[in-house]
């Protein structure tokens, strides 16, 4: 039986990642404001405020949802030494964060909070992979930024355009680093009793909350 499933999450990356994996989610998009999460969050540790805010969208739109359905919510910031990197806020932020990181390896922590409706169940895991960045010059990273898509996404930077060139290696998931985790998603889910076969094909359309 097919389990319908709900992505909490507007990002472009991570429903083309499920969807090459043969889901098709239905997607609802939390509206949840980040930055007020992120500051009541301020003493805790990277991995547990994207893992709440993560949780944050899935109960979101739970009440939403279809009955009987997975829902999944996901967020992701990128560190380095310490800093939380999210979204940049404007090209002068991506192009300082670039300076910075540049060259250097951080971590891209990836949230994933899930729940099951049909059971009431509910489970989160937050994924970290190193990232290897490349050593660009100003010039590029200014040509980079240019072209609108690091102020799109958490660290300033991806791994599935046109950010990959900038990119030298990945150490864990490079899914992940895309924006979602899929091992870490039918584990989740097989702790719900739900196994990722039912899980291919569920979902048919798009809306936002």
């Amino acid at each position: 039986m097919t389990v319908p499933f709900v992505l909490a999450s507007g990002s472009p990356a991570r429903l083309r990642l499920l969807r090459q994996a043969g889901v098709e989610p239905l997607v609802l998009v939390s509206g949840v404001d980040e930055e007020a999460i992120e500051a009541l969050m301020s003493d805790r540790r990277i991995p547990e405020v994207a893992l709440a805010l993560a949780r944050a969208k899935a109960e979101a739109v739970e009440p939403l949802a279809p009955q009987a359905a997975l829902v999944l919510g996901c967020d992701s910031i990128f560190e380095v030494d310490g800093e939380r990197l999210g979204k940049p806020p404007s090209a002068d932020e991506a192009l300082r964060r670039w300076r910075r990181m540049r060259g250097r390896t951080g971590t891209l922590h990836t949230g994933h909070w899930i729940i099951d409706r049909a059971s009431g169940e509910s489970r989160g895991e937050t994924v970290s992979t190193n990232v290897e960045m490349g050593d660009a010059d100003d010039a590029e990273i200014a040509d980079y930024i240019a072209t609108g898509e690091p102020l799109q996404v958490a660290g300033g930077f991806t791994l599935d355009g046109l950010g990959a060139p900038y990119v030298e290696g990945v150490q864990g998931d490079p899914g992940n680093v895309i924006g979602v985790s899929l091992p870490t998603v039918r584990r989740l889910a097989l702790a719900c009793g739900r196994r990722w076969p039912d899980l291919r094909n569920a979902g048919s359309s798009t809306g936002e909350t």
